[in-house]
């Protein structure tokens, strides 16, 4: 496996690379969830790419871009381990250098949900996912389920810009009591970690509802509510019952839906979502 930083390296390599390039960007501080997107890119394509950067213009001034978790040999450890024929770590300056004023928006899909939490976490997800591809040059990218808002962002992206890129968006991997896995689970203390789970229980309930029945969009998000709102150390920033393409809210459920939330575990923000249909 091969470590690069500079992008005049990255293309130099790249264009020895024989595709189909599968391509798995990441922030670092991996965990199973990446790598069962660079897994199944190992499976999927001849060659696969990751990268590691910690884009700060994807966070929110009150947010933790200073204590976001970091372990660069760890990740390269479970990288070579999954295959990966050559991970890039750009430096900021490579990423956005000196007099940088260019920014990728999709509008409509970044409105609701976590955009409207977050106003211009999207901005900064775009830009850079726009930036890592016309450097990678993938055949196919890997996102996870658990992001599932970004994932239909960075679809709408490269439809709407061209890229000839396939959008492949993987099943969430959880842990055993169902807490989706995350980089920001390591703050939670042990009894917000027991805590966590209540994103998942709440999650399933509403999907035991629609599996017997169940198709309108209030009851469903009721349903959620009540679940996360029982849990003393839950604070509940959003749920939603959403079209799974347009996001839009749904009075009643037809086809493919997502189910999702935001919810504060003490001052942890945890997302998490099943879809249906």
């Amino acid at each position: 496996m091969k470590l690069i930083s500079s992008l005049s390296d990255l293309r130099t390599t790249r264009s020895l690379l024989p595709g189909p390039v599968g391509f798995v960007p990441t922030m670092g501080f991996l965990h199973a969830g990446h790598i069962s997107l660079a897994e199944r890119a190992r499976q999927e394509c001849a060659s696969v790419i990751a990268s590691i950067f910690v884009n700060p213009t994807q966070f929110a001034p009150t947010e933790d871009l200073a204590k976001y978790p970091r372990d660069l040999p760890h990740d390269l450890a479970l990288l070579e381990a999954a295959g990966v024929d050559l991970v890039w770590t750009p430096s900021l300056e490579v990423m956005y250098p000196t007099g940088f004023q260019t920014w990728v928006t999709v509008e409509g899909l970044t409105a609701p949900l976590e955009g409207a939490m977050r106003p211009g976490h999207f901005r900064g997800v775009t830009t850079v996912v726009a930036k890592l591809f016309n450097a990678v040059q993938p055949q196919k990218a890997y996102f996870g389920q658990k992001d599932a808002q970004q994932g239909a962002v960075i679809h709408r992206m490269t439809k709407d810009l061209d890229f000839p890129i396939e959008i492949i968006v993987c099943p969430t991997v959880r842990e055993a009591d169902g807490l989706a896995m995350s980089s920001r689970n390591t703050y939670l203390n042990p009894e917000e970690r027991k805590a966590a789970t209540v994103l998942f229980q709440a999650l399933t309930a509403a999907r035991y509802a629609y599996e017997t029945g169940e198709r309108n969009g209030d009851a469903l998000r009721k349903i959620m509510t009540d679940v996360i709102l029982a849990e003393p150390l839950a604070s509940l920033q959003y749920v939603s019952c959403a079209d799974y393409d347009t996001l839009e809210e749904l009075e009643m459920v037809a086809g493919k839906t997502l189910l999702s939330m935001a919810v504060f575990i003490g001052k942890t923000r945890l997302i998490d979502n099943f879809v249906l249909g």
